[in-house]
């Protein structure tokens, strides 16, 4: 794959047979970020996982530190108080079966978060070949099936983000702006990694994260060193 002349001057910027700690990563990834728009910090998880597996599933949501900077419109499907409760906290569009008609028939999908009472659920079901590809279906582990829908979208909005390991058991996930600076890059990392970490199967053997590598959306990916990553413990 060829690459512009920006990307090869980032880089430039990376010692590709370095592991680097959490600081010096965040530091780089910060100067390789080169584009005219503010770009996107993601991370990339290998777990020493099985997820074909039931038991070796590793999924969970966490809030981060200093949020994505990224404006996150919410769907609820609620009814009642319960969606009352829902536009009080700040949801952007709210609805039951009305909602579900117009995601099936109108396509609508104007949203990045979707939360259900978990009195919708036999509704928000009919949805699941449209929302679960898309990584949307509300789940109960996310904290997006939940009775307190009020909360579940104020955390939303304030940064919350759900992981979850692909077929090649790797975890992919924001962790803010570019323009966020090293050091809240690096709270938001580890905040991540803690909770990748804690979620860890009690039927995963050996190293239990593999690889880790950060990069902005246009740049190089800088690998960090898998044994220092998060404040608890990685080591079995």
């Amino acid at each position: 794959m060829k690459h512009g002349k920006k990307y090869q001057e980032s880089a430039k910027l990376v010692d590709r047979s370095k592991l680097y700690d959490t600081d010096e990563a965040m530091a780089t990834v910060v100067k390789t970020a080169t584009a005219k728009f503010d770009e996107t910090v993601e991370v990339h998880v290998r777990l020493g996982v099985d997820s074909r597996h039931a038991d070796q599933q590793v999924r969970g949501a966490v809030i981060l530190p200093n949020g994505t900077g990224k404006k996150v419109r919410v769907a609820v499907f609620a009814k009642g108080d319960e969606a009352k409760a829902a536009e009080a906290a700040g949801a952007d569009i709210v609805g039951a079966e009305d909602l579900v008609a117009r995601i099936q028939g109108e396509g609508f999908m104007d949203f990045d978060v979707a939360i259900a009472a978990p009195n919708t659920m036999g509704l928000v079901g009919r949805l699941g070949k449209i929302l679960g590809p898309r990584g949307l279906m509300p789940s109960p582990k996310a904290g997006t099936v939940t009775p307190d829908v009020g909360r579940a979208v104020t955390e939303a909005k304030a940064g919350k983000i759900e992981y979850r390991l692909d077929k090649t058991n790797i975890i992919h996930c924001p962790i803010g702006k570019a323009s966020f600076g090293p050091e809240k890059l690096a709270e938001n990392f580890n905040a991540l990694l803690d909770a990748i970490i804690k979620a860890k199967p009690a039927a995963a053997k050996g190293q239990y994260v593999r690889s880790c590598v950060i990069a902005t959306t246009m740049g190089p990916g800088i690998r960090i060193n898998p044994m220092k990553v998060g404040t608890v413990a990685s080591a079995d």
